[in-house]
């Protein structure tokens, strides 16, 4: 399996809002394949740099739940920058 820059997608997530609060939720439904496993990062500096790593047999899903961040993704031909918030 070998994956592109058109393999790349961004999902929308449905959010519901109301006066207690804004609620989003993430079930198989919306998701291209099964949820096998969730980590999440929290409390680091603005200046911090996470990765370097490639998965290569592997499919993810980010999500910036509070602030902002940037990701690099390369397929090993083409290298984009996104940023992801909201």
């Amino acid at each position: 399996m070998s994956t592109t820059m058109e393999d790349i997608k961004i999902i929308k997530i449905t959010k519901i809002e109301d006066h207690c609060g804004n609620v989003s939720v993430i079930e198989n439904d919306c998701m291209p394949y099964d949820i096998k496993s969730v980590y999440y990062l929290n409390e680091g500096p603005s200046c911090a740099y996470r990765g370097g790593h490639a998965h290569k047999e592997q499919l993810e899903f980010l999500i910036a739940l509070s602030g902002s961040f940037e990701v690099v993704l390369n397929d090993g031909k083409e290298s984009q920058r996104v940023m992801l918030n909201n």
